[in-house]
């Protein structure tokens, strides 16, 4: 093999989730990872059916140049279908610039400062040096990462501008990629297909011809690209990150911090010793991206950054800013061919309560559960719902039932028992649980909206626990909302904890 410069670094991952989860003694589904710059859950279009298609002809090639993939990107872009070049991720991008404006002898320029490392490998694995005397190709990233800041355009020419996070900042150079410039893009980020491994670049109609005859013949899998078109197909609204971003920001001043300002999906904050406060981090399982200087934190959402930032107070022995958040709590994700339940639930909670599922109505109704419960729950999901709310409903009952039987553990000093008695205007309905371990659900509703029972009978099966409801009323809506909420109280009582000792004549639950 040619040899290597030996200024070249080869990227470096951070540990896995499993070696993670090794080190701080937890199960994996603990793990918390806020170094990846991605969001916390794939976007809705992200489901089997978006594959199914792809699945089904996977014996063969990719037909015709993925032009459905082309014209999709090119809409989204304001450009043509011949302008996009399409690989592997950005990265495999970066590497195919380098490769085909580079080579032994040449320079390449890159950002100065902390910038992604990428650039530098690309440039040394093509064969050049790195410099500013006469490059023949210059790198910027636009935001920059792991700063976030959005920097001056360099001057040099060809230009190639790494926007991986351009939907966080929304401006753009692809106008002026007539003017030797050349746009990386990434579905990693915002759309939420990292691991479909896909990306696109956008130049003059020339020198994407160039950079598409030197790349390889089919770049990118069918699947990928399947992912990739139903993404586009409904863009993701950044919105409630960029808020969040904002919030979390403030949450870190008053915590004594000062992260830098960022119009991406991450903040980097400098602190003194930062490999040492990210060890620290990793060993309870929450995982960030760690500098000599500071630590760069994936935006996720205000549950998930309330934990960093409480143990991030508890590390730097400060007061939290944030509400405490302890106590029996898990993360849980119940995944099938039909549906994708993400949940995080905590028991010892203060009603803290989203629910999107898309299935309308029954939302609403686990959030009753939830908030007359005391229970802090988070329940994103995706699923078939264009056949109907069934498996959706279905799945996220077995899902919250199995997280609620994580986050109960041994079941050790539960008061177990507990009952409600719920008027809601015209319906009534009575309810008490056992939470022995015996999965039985008794339930009699005059009526409900049509899924109401299957779900409690869903949630006593995962739950292992035993439900009784009695609902009665002339309205569907206020029968099944008031047997949530009845179900919802009478849980807040048998969680209780009262002793130490197991609730039960037997010595066993």
């Amino acid at each position: 093999m040619r040899g290597l410069s030996p200024e070249f670094t080869p990227y470096t991952w951070a540990m896995p989730t499993d070696e993670v989860a090794r080190l701080a003694g937890i199960d994996p589904s603990q793990v918390v990872r806020y170094d990846q710059n991605t969001p916390p859950l794939p976007l809705p279009s992200t489901r089997p059916g978006a594959i199914a298609g792809a699945l089904a002809a996977i014996s063969s090639y990719p037909a015709g140049g993925y032009k459905s993939l082309r014209r999709a990107i090119a809409g989204y872009n304001g450009v043509e279908p011949d302008q996009v070049v399409l690989g592997v991720g950005a990265d495999d991008l970066i590497l195919l610039c380098a490769r085909c404006f580079a080579g032994p002898g040449d320079t390449i320029a890159i950002p100065e400062g902390r910038t992604y490392p990428l650039y530098r490998a690309a440039a040394l694995l093509a064969g050049a040096e790195v410099g500013d005397d006469n490059p023949v190709l210059t790198f910027a990233c636009r935001p920059n990462s792991p700063t976030g800041e959005l920097r001056e355009l360099p001057a040099g020419r060809p230009l190639v501008v790494d926007e991986a996070y351009y939907e966080y900042c929304g401006e753009t150079v692809v106008p002026l990629i007539d003017d030797e410039l050349i746009v990386l893009r990434t579905f990693s980020k915002a759309f939420g297909l990292a691991g479909a491994r896909i990306g696109y670049a956008l130049a003059s109609h020339e020198v994407a011809a160039e950079l598409n005859a030197r790349q390889a013949p089919a770049p990118v899998s069918t699947v990928s690209a399947a992912l990739a078109i139903a993404a586009l197909a409904s863009p993701p609204d950044v919105t409630p990150l960029l808020e969040e971003r904002e919030r979390l920001a403030t949450v870190l001043y008053a915590l004594g911090l000062a992260p830098l300002k960022s119009r991406a999906n991450f903040l980097f904050v400098p602190v003194e010793n930062g490999h040492e406060l990210g060890d620290t981090l990793l060993r309870e399982g929450l995982v960030v991206r760690a500098y000599d200087d500071g630590i760069r934190i994936t935006i996720r959402d205000q549950v998930d950054d309330d934990l960093l930032v409480e143990t991030l107070a508890r590390c730097l022995g400060k007061a939290s800013p944030v509400l405490d958040s302890a106590g029996r709590r898990v993360r849980h994700l119940r995944a099938t061919a039909e549906t994708r339940i993400a949940v995080r639930l905590g028991i010892d909670g203060e009603s803290r309560v989203l629910v999107q599922t898309g299935a309308g109505i029954y939302d609403h109704f686990l959030e009753q559960l939830a908030f007359h419960g005391g229970l802090d729950l988070v329940v994103e999901a995706s699923g078939d719902l264009e056949t109907g709310d069934h498996h959706t409903v279905e799945d996220t009952a077995l899902a919250f039932g199995e997280a609620l039987d994580k986050a109960l553990g041994d079941r050790r000093g539960i008061a177990r028992y507990g009952d409600a008695v719920v008027p809601m205007d015209d319906a009534l309905a009575r309810a008490a649980v056992d939470l022995g371990g015996r999965p039985y659900a008794e339930l009699s509703f005059e009526t409900e909206p049509g899924m109401a029972a299957h779900f409690f009978t869903s949630l006593a099966q995962a739950g292992r626990m035993a439900i009784h409801v009695e609902a009665t009323g002339r309205d569907p809506h206020h029968t099944a909302e008031a047997a949530y909420k009845a179900v919802g109280r009478a849980l807040k009582t048998a969680v209780r904890q009262e002793s130490d000792g197991i609730p039960s004549t037997k010595g066993l639950l």
